[in-house]
């Protein structure tokens, strides 16, 4: 009985957090969001639109669609090839053939999707009602961390959602335009870092820095398991105060929980981008990184 009223309150507890997202709909969403209609083909505001950034639910405000998965179909509705992963529904539409979308938090009305029209490599259309969308721009920010070989803090940094680019690259050291050999000699004072772009309306930078401590060791003092020397040190180079208070803070939590740390906390200086060869080197490659690995610590 305990049980089944604890579960009693939390459905209340998610259909009231859900309730209080709802926002107010004008005549013609509520005939498309909720009455499943159709806005008229050419006429809406996201059909030709451009802009960077993610597309949300018009009536909760869940993310949808990335501008990155939207393409000119030429039917007359926004398009996309893909979804941000659970959160858009499929189910048979009432006329028995086509396919309805919905939005999965709040179940309300986006349009149909198609298979195998061909026109993109997905070979997928959501064909979307404009006024069941709400536009967010990207909020780009730049972050740079240094934790032993790039190869490996690249391609799993790569891997948190909001995160639009990681480059590889050299900073911290001494010198101009350093080459990999010069880095590799230590003779610099540079360390292989990346640098991460990310949507910071998506993902804040406390987590994609709190994600950074979980791939590498930051215990070890120059050197990341069997890479040894001070441009495989563990540190992060913060671009503004609010990203070294969030470090200080992760930093600090850490220590609480009786891990020595090596990180150092740097103002950003120049980064340098690494040959072309160091790019995406486990994308082209295939494999996986042979000294870094999630490990929980928060």
């Amino acid at each position: 009985m305990r049980f089944f009223l604890i579960f009693i309150v939390t459905i209340l507890y998610m259909n009231g957090t859900q309730a209080q997202n709802i926002k107010p709909l004008n005549d013609l969403e509520k005939k498309v969001i909720e009455g499943k209609g159709t806005e008229a083909p050419f006429t809406g505001k996201y059909y030709k639109f451009k802009e960077k950034g993610t597309y949300h639910c018009r009536k909760c405000g869940a993310a949808l669609y990335r501008s990155s998965d939207k393409f000119d179909s030429e039917c007359g509705w926004p398009s996309f090839d893909d979804e941000i992963p659970g959160a858009v529904t499929h189910k048979r539409d009432a006329d028995g053939i086509r396919t309805e979308i919905s939005c999965s938090n709040c179940g309300g009305h986006l349009g149909h999707i198609f298979i195998g029209e061909g026109l993109t490599k997905k070979n997928t259309r959501h064909c979307v009602n404009s006024v069941s969308l709400e536009f967010v721009p990207e909020k780009r920010e730049t972050a740079i961390f240094a934790g032993g070989c790039f190869w490996g803090v690249e391609h799993l940094l790569r891997q948190i959602k909001g995160v639009l680019s990681v480059e590889s690259g050299y900073t911290g050291g001494k010198t101009s335009n350093p080459t990999y050999e010069e880095v590799c000699s230590g003779e610099t004072g540079h360390a292989e870092a990346v640098e991460v772009v990310f949507d910071a309306n998506q993902v804040s930078y406390e987590k994609v820095a709190k994600y950074f401590f979980e791939i590498h060791d930051p215990t070890q003092t120059d050197r990341q398991g069997p890479d040894i020397g001070t441009q495989y040190r563990s540190e992060i180079f913060y671009t503004s105060q609010e990203q070294k208070n969030s470090a200080d803070k992760l930093i600090n939590m850490l220590k609480s929980k009786g891990y020595k740390v090596a990180t150092k906390v740097t103002k950003a200086a120049k980064f340098y981008p690494a040959e072309k060869y160091h790019q995406d080197y486990y994308l082209k490659k295939g494999t996986q990184p042979y000294c870094h690995s999630y490990i929980k610590r928060f």
